[in-house]
């Protein structure tokens, strides 16, 4: 924001100082009295505040390069990128870019895009599991944040993502934000002052929805709260009034983002892969938050399709593979595939006594109340048993939670709740725990009844292991395939007991004593907290304490509770769903885990495993699993399960557990067919309506507004300015090369190097990056994204800012040894690649950018390019060259040496040159580059045209000149070398 006193500072944005020994330069928000300065070749971590009142502040001008200081013929190279990697103002209209640890794919930077052209920006972001709406919203955060336009963020999401979403923003887009859960609130208050709020509107918070939507916070957070708000999973939020989960928490949700959607001043930024469930009216109050008029406007007309494409950004894999081929490390495929297994002889006859247990209850009951008690616990008996035997005991010795239900309609609510899957839960976060079987004795009969449990649960406890439990004998089976064909997977499972119980049987499995490929498996449940689950995945899947990599050999066995937000496609690239669930839903979300962005293996395998002579599973994957699978491929989209599913697998169990005769109904041929044709055949009837609905409004909805014509431009611009994914990885080989790291390639691709041998301040960066037990060597991935304890070859990696800071310092400084210093700022090189004395430069311009803000205010900013420019011939009569011809010369191979006297002679003649002739050119080229900027800026900005109003881009002092090069035609005549 511009005030009269900076504007009277003598110290303009993007000049350069000298103080306390070195060169600065002036950073945004200094006044007269407080300078914020960066070093000349440092980092953000490296600002400081001076006070020119109380220490010596002297204007300064950039120190020219040292004839003397001569490199080789990669020099130029290596300080051009060291340089651009090093910006972290970068000049072009996307500000946050330059500082962000993540290189965002083409189709990321639509949302961007969208956002920028609104002067509030209100966004329902819902691309498919996976695309990375989580990138999209940081980028849109951190964007707003950098121009000025947001003073803070919060982050409404569920707790059990909480930490997930900081560690995002922090090691993504370098914003630390605070959690505000109910195990962390108490310490919040401790440290503020008396009388105050924990929140600030500058400030950034990562926040429970269902912890602050209560009365005693809501207020307080409501007056308090930032400008800008991400709303995680934002269609839990509105769920339908007549869906059985809690009204209440729905309404205190909605109630809650009304209240903040009625700020007109607030970003709102809302995210979900699920917008639109089938339901019209839950999807019109999502988008009523981002503007009223969508909660009513037809969208069957133009009018309508336009103005929602202004605030609705909705993509496909399909859209995303079809449109934005970039290289980036997208599955190409997933393998799905069922894999059956036949119950052993004394498991089935377990499950055919707990079916006649069930009919036999639930037929005898006394009134319609006990009736669904029953029937409810003794539907999560037969769940449970087909789970796994620790899960039937643990189901037959806890009480049921249906027996506190005062009415069939409360037993039918809980027994959804706990024994169901339904499609209108609030989130995969659900209690994983065992649904209670037992309801409490009364009587002599019920004592009776109490045995027949008790019996069960002893003959349920020795069906474990493989020899009788033929499901988990398949799954040792299935993952050794798996683990044998390089798959790490992941196995789900419904409940804690079974997840438990699975996880240690593959552990004694695969790791008998002598075995030759030991396997290290973790399981993770529900029972563990957030925090604890995302540490017990880092033990699985980092190095251990002694520095060595995580086994390549892994299982993760899960419950639900990592089905949903918690990412993992780093370290696994298979699915195994040991359980069905009762909703399709889940095993989407489940398969997104590893199916996503960031997926370095091109075919992910997702496997299903079912009982053949299970009526349980049967009832499942025929009713629910098969069709919706079915009509994915079918359409190319994951249509929700109808609300009609629930009531038609009810029928079907209650055909299986009612209606049987003497002969346990899975025995009886075609009933399931005969008896229920009629129900599922309208189920899957609504089902392909809702498919081609979903299909027709993914059609209407579509995002036309941003062509990906225009986003190729843009990321073209912005890579042409920061360097591309080649130069940043020759850059990191060649320097760690030269500075003692010994790179050495991989079959995989990338490389790696070792760190003993580097300079110390280099290895300490590496370490702090890294961590002190980080795997050695290094590996380094050809890849925007890397596994914990590696580097990805990406500009914004730390390992490799750190290593182009370093070199750009050492370049900067002679005073480093000579063997730290890989590149230089003056060279002269013998070539073919001339046929006339050619000389190149390295310069960064400077340029102060005022960007316009939404209260009319300007912004005044920083701005950095590097730019090589040439000339043929002598630095009195330059022939300049185009920008491309210029650029070639960084490919040069030197073919000759030169004599170091005589290229010092030339390199001083060059310099003496800048100041009678070159800079005015340097000066030229640096205002039509400001133009060029300006108008870059324009471009993005053209929907919003008051935030035009007194954008400007004003270069900033003459042009650094960090290199200056000659090249000269290589000699084809033995004279010397330098004839």
């Amino acid at each position: 924001m511009t005030t009269a006193a900076q504007s009277a500072s003598p110290y303009a944005v993007g000049s350069l100082v000298r103080a306390r020994g070195r060169e600065w330069v002036v950073l945004p928000d200094s006044t007269p009295q407080l300078l914020v300065l960066r070093p000349l070749g440092g980092a953000d971590v490296d600002v400081a505040g001076v006070l020119p009142g109380l220490e010596t502040v002297e204007h300064a001008t950039f120190a020219p390069p040292t004839p003397s200081d001569l490199g080789d013929q990669h020099t130029a190279g290596l300080l051009r990128t060291a340089l651009r990697i090093g910006f972290r103002a970068g000049a072009g209209p996307f500000r946050s870019l330059a500082s962000i640890a993540v290189d965002p794919r083409p189709y990321q930077l639509v949302p961007l895009m969208m956002a920028l052209r609104q002067d509030t920006v209100r966004l329902l972001i819902a691309d498919d599991v996976g695309i990375g709406k989580t990138v999209e919203s940081g980028l849109i955060a951190a964007e707003l944040l950098a121009q000025g336009d947001a003073r803070g963020l919060v982050v409404l999401c569920s707790p059990a993502l909480a930490e997930q979403w900081r560690a995002e923003l922090h090691g993504k887009f370098g914003i630390d934000a605070r959690l505000v859960l109910p195990s962390t609130i108490g310490g919040l208050l401790r440290e503020t002052p008396y009388g105050q709020s924990v929140f600030r509107p500058e400030g950034t918070y990562v926040v429970s929805t269902d912890f602050i939507k209560s009365p005693r916070h809501r207020e307080d957070f409501l007056n308090n709260c930032p400008d800008l708000v991400i709303v995680d999973e934002a269609h839990t939020c509105v769920a339908d009034a007549t869906a059985h989960t809690s009204a209440r928490t729905s309404q205190q949700r909605y109630g809650l983002l009304r209240a903040l959607a009625d700020d007109p001043a607030r970003h709102l930024l809302l995210v979900t892969a699920t917008p639109h469930s089938g339901k019209e009216e839950p999807f019109r109050r999502l988008l009523g938050l981002l503007d009223a008029r969508l909660a009513t406007v037809s969208f069957d007309t133009r009018a309508g399709r336009e103005l929602l494409a202004q605030f609705f950004v909705q993509r496909r894999r399909a859209d995303i593979r079809e449109d934005f081929q970039d290289g980036a490390h997208f599955p190409s495929t997933r393998d799905s595939a069922e894999v059956s297994y036949a119950l052993h002889r004394d498991y089935r006859r377990l499950l055919g006594e707990v079916l006649a247990y069930a009919r036999e209850t639930v037929r005898s009951a006394d009134g319609a109340l006990q009736q669904r008690r029953r029937w409810w616990s003794t539907l999560a008996l037969l769940r449970t048993l087909s789970s796994s035997p620790a899960a039937a005991v643990r189901s037959l010795h806890t009480r049921a939670g249906v027996q506190e239900a005062d009415t069939p309609d409360e037993a039918d609510l809980t027994g959804r709740q706990t024994v169901s899957d339904p499609a209108d839960g609030d989130t995969a976060q659900a209690a994983d725990e065992v649904p209670g079987a037992l309801l409490p004795a009364a009587g002599a009969v019920d004592e009776q009844e109490r045995a027949r449990l008790v019996a069960m649960a002893e003959s349920a406890k020795k069906l474990a292991g493989p020899a009788r439990d033929t499901k988990l004998k398949k799954l040792v089976a299935t993952v050794t395939d798996l683990l044998d064909a390089g798959y790490r997977p992941i196995v789900f499972c419904r409940y804690i007991a079974t997840s438990d119980y699975v996880a240690d049987h593959l552990s004694k499995t695969f790791n008998k004593k002598g075995a030759e490929h030991p396997v290290a498996v973790a399981s993770v449940t529900g029972e563990l907290s957030p925090d604890m689950r995302l540490t017990r995945i880092a033990e699985l899947t980092g190095a251990d304490e002694n520095g060595d990599p995580a086994p390549e050999r892994r299982v993760l066995v899960a419950t639900d509770c990592l089905s949903e937000g918690v990412n993992l496609q780093e370290s696994f690239d298979a699915v195994v769903h040991y359980d069905l669930a009762w909703n399709p839903t889940r095993h989407e979300q489940r398969e997104g885990r590893v199916d996503r962005f960031g997926q370095r293996t091109d075919t992910v395998k997702a496997l299903t495993l079912y009982g053949a002579d299970n009526p349980v599973d049967d009832i499942v994957l025929k009713v629910l699993l098969r069709k919706h699978e079915r009509i994915r491929r079918a359409t190319g989209i994951s249509v929700p399960v109808p609300q009609q599913a629930e009531s038609a697998v009810q029928a079907v169990f209650e055909e299986l557990i009612l209606r049987g005769g003497e002969t346990p109904a899975f025995e009886q041929e075609g009933l399931f067919e005969r008896e229920q044709a009629q129900v599922v055949e309208q189920l899957e009837i609504a089902w392909q309506s809702s498919a081609e609905s979903e299909k027709a409004s993914r059609s209407r909805y579509a995002q036309n507004t941003i062509k990906k014509e225009e986003v190729a431009a843009e990321v073209a611009e912005i890579r042409g300015a920061l360097g591309t994914g080649e130069e940043v990885r020759e850059f990191t080989r060649r320097a760690l090369g030269a500075l003692r790291g010994m790179p050495a390639d991989r079959k995989q691709g990338g490389f790696t190097a070792h760190t003993d041998a580097l300079p110390q301040g280099l290895r300490d960066a590496v370490t702090a990056a890294l961590g002190p037990r980080h795997p050695r060597p290094v590996v380094f991935h050809d890849a925007p994204s890397a596994p914990r304890g590696e580097a990805a070859l990406t500009r914004t990696d730390p390992v490799v800012a750190a290593t182009a800071r370093f070199v750009l310092d050492a370049a900067l400084d002679e005073k480093f040894p000579a063997w730290q210093r890989p590149a230089r700022r003056c060279g002269v090189v013998r070539t073919t690649a001339v046929t006339r004395p050619t000389t190149m430069l390295l310069v960064r311009h400077r340029f102060q950018l005022h960007l316009p803000t939404r209260d009319g205010t300007v912004h005044p900013q920083l701005a950095e390019d590097a730019r090589v420019v040439a000339f043929h011939g002598r630095p009195e009569a330059p022939q300049w060259l185009a920008e491309d011809d210029a650029l070639a010369l960084l490919a040069a191979r030197a073919t000759g040496n030169s004599d170091p006297g005589f290229a010092t002679d030339h390199i001083t003649g060059i310099l003496a040159a800048l100041e009678t002739g070159l800079m005015g050119e340097l000066r030229t080229r640096s205002a039509t580059a400001a133009k060029d900027l300006e108008a870059s800026h324009r471009r993005v900005r053209a929907a919003s045209k008051a935030r035009l109003a007194g954008l400007k881009v004003i270069p900033q002092g003459d042009p650094d000149v960090f290199g200056v090069f000659l090249y000269r035609p290589a000699a084809t005549i033995e004279l010397g070398a330098d004839a």
